[in-house]
């Protein structure tokens, strides 16, 4: 679950329980209406909205999803689920493809413009990397771009700093972001070199809080169009083959 849903379900739940509102206290009849759900989860989460809240498919239960995140709470407000829903007929994990569209959301809603693309001549595939300028296979994976590239493959980076805000890597990253020519700082960066402090509006933060949204925990982390995450490198021809599936 994501640490910040996680962390207010956790303050919900030591308040203590005269003080909670939730619908327990309607009827069975009223249990399904959608009013009670949406102010259990105002109680739970108020921080946040639901990115969509309908009913699920497992009979008194409603789904309720934030970003990548899918939550899962009773029609009378009162029990909420943090886990996978299995459609045990058709073998589909019906939480993990709403997990998909909420990250394919997460990172198509960033402005392209704020990534530093490598783009195939021929492109046949995009795919989002979250990567660290000390990480040694997102080093790798830069090493062997004109590989993914021929192959039809297009990377997007977006940073993710794995040491956090105000870290050498976090300031070499912004150094990156910042440069006039963001391609050739990246080339430079991975191949070893440090490059010119530099401090300009930059979106680092707001791809490390999309990485958080998404659950990155590693790097090179891959994001493909349908939402699908793809921890760690993966060598070209080897992406290709999944990206074809």
């Amino acid at each position: 679950m994501n640490k910040m849903i996680r962390g207010i379900l956790l303050a919900f739940l030591a308040v203590p329980l005269a003080m909670v509102v939730t619908g327990s206290n309607v009827s069975a009849g009223e249990g399904e209406d959608l009013a009670t759900v949406k102010e259990a989860l105002k109680a739970a989460v108020p921080q946040a909205d639901p990115d969509s809240l309908t009913a699920s498919p497992f009979p008194g239960m409603y789904e309720a999803v934030y970003g990548a995140q899918v939550l899962y709470i009773s029609s009378d407000g009162r029990y909420l689920l943090e886990g996978d829903l299995f459609d045990l007929k058709t073998r589909t994990n019906l939480s993990e493809n709403k997990r998909q569209a909420g990250r394919a959301k997460v990172v198509n809603d960033i402005d392209p413009k704020t990534m530093i693309i490598f783009a195939a001549e021929n492109p046949k595939y995009t795919v989002s990397a979250f990567t660290d300028i000390d990480c040694g296979y997102c080093r790798k994976l830069h090493r062997e771009m004109a590989e993914y590239n021929k192959l039809g493959i297009t990377v997007r980076y977006l940073a993710f700093p794995r040491s956090g805000v105000d870290t050498e890597s976090y300031y070499k990253a912004v150094s990156v972001w910042c440069a006039a020519d963001r391609k050739t700082a990246m080339t430079e960066a991975k191949s070893g070199a440090t490059p010119p402090k530099r401090e300009c509006d930059n979106p680092v933060q707001e791809h490390m809080a999309a990485a958080r949204a998404v659950g990155v925990t590693g790097t090179p982390t891959l994001v493909l169009d349908n939402g699908r995450v793809i921890p760690g490198y993966v060598e070209p021809q080897r992406l290709l083959q999944m990206l074809e599936q």
